[in-house]
């Protein structure tokens, strides 16, 4: 059974050329959640979704896929 790619957060931080370390420090994470939210192991809670977008200056709705 394959895994869906919900959220876009690791295609995002490659676009605006940064990386999940930067976005672990901004928010106070650490480096390994960080990590399964971008390979969609884990979700992210909607909170800290509405943060990703805030500090990547993109709108929530560009983090995930339809």
């Amino acid at each position: 059974m394959s895994q869906k790619a919900i959220n876009r957060i690791k295609v995002v931080l490659v676009e605006k050329n940064l990386s999940s370390k930067w976005l672990a420090e901004q928010l106070g994470k650490n480096e390994a959640t960080v990590s399964r939210w971008c390979t969609n192991d884990v979700q992210p809670p909607l909170t800290t979704l509405v943060k990703i977008a805030e500090l990547i200056n993109v709108s929530p709705r560009d983090l995930l896929n339809e």
